[in-house]
């Protein structure tokens, strides 16, 4: 049986209450995943972790958004496409209006999520990008049977949020790293099981699961997921709304129809033992 643990963006950005986007609750989940690790060892084939891996230029970002006065919009500011085209915000650079508008009317095509402005996280090179202590503590044991675990980075592309480590939620046709990671589908699909986690549950965790059962050649193979429910926590809905839970919901009860297995770190550990 081989057993793969795909980790999405245990980054303290997102995992120390610190952070600059802490998920609450991912500290303990960290906390959770790392004993798992510990605990199965030899039990575990192959490890990989994805980085969320981002600049401070961003489409994502306060930085690249005004209002008429000049005003970059707060952190968890919706921007429609309706916002732009009214000129409620537009781009600080002038020249980069028009493909934003693209961007935003292709993202409404997905129909994931609108726009959400980010505080600024995960900037490549500093120590929000790093994966949390307690956990790389864990996988650099792991890493003792001359393992190697596998690091993916996504996210470096400005013009496109990149949530899932498959692909970017807008590819860039000219940007081969924002279109579909054949190589980790690939890799999955050769598992017998994988074990998921990491933050948050309500983006970058379910885009991700989504996708790769979106991408696996046998819709059947949706059946060696397991989404370790302890080991991931959602980002809390922007005020007013209810857009986060309602779409983690939404996709988390597809996946389970299709086959998907949830469990605890506890439950699969008691069962592995």
């Amino acid at each position: 049986m081989k057993t793969h643990l795909l980790i999405i963006d245990p980054q303290n950005d997102f995992c120390d209450p610190k952070g600059s986007l802490f998920v609450p609750g991912a500290d303990a989940d960290m906390e959770r995943l790392a004993r798992m690790v510990l605990r199965l060892k030899d039990k575990l084939d192959d490890i990989h972790v994805t980085l969320d891996s981002h600049r401070k230029v961003d489409i994502s970002h306060p930085i690249w958004w005004q209002d008429s006065r000049g005003t970059h919009p707060s952190p968890f500011t919706l921007i429609t496409v309706a916002d732009v085209e009214s000129g409620r915000w537009t781009t600080a650079v002038p020249s980069f209006h028009q493909r934003s508008l693209e961007y935003l009317r292709a993202l409404d095509a997905t129909g994931r999520y609108p726009h959400i402005i980010w505080p600024e996280h995960c900037l490549i090179g500093d120590a929000g990008h790093n994966v949390a202590p307690v956990l790389a503590a864990a996988i650099h044991e792991w890493e003792e049977r001359f393992a190697q675990a596998d690091f993916v980075t996504k996210g470096s592309n400005p013009w496109t949020e990149h949530f899932s480590a498959v692909k970017a939620e807008v590819p860039d046709p000219e940007d081969p790293t924002t279109q579909v990671n054949a190589g980790l589908i690939q890799t999955l699909e050769d598992a017998d099981l994988v074990l998921l986690a990491g933050e948050a549950s309500t983006h970058c965790v379910l885009n991700t699961v989504a996708d790769i059962a979106h991408c696996f050649g046998d819709p059947k193979t949706i059946e060696k997921l397991v989404w370790l429910t302890d080991a991931t926590s959602p980002v809390p809905d922007p005020p007013n709304t209810t857009i986060f839970s309602d779409k983690l919901k939404e996709v988390h009860a597809q996946l389970v129809a299709k086959g998907m297995k949830t469990a605890t770190t506890a439950d699969f550990l008691r069962k592995a033992a």
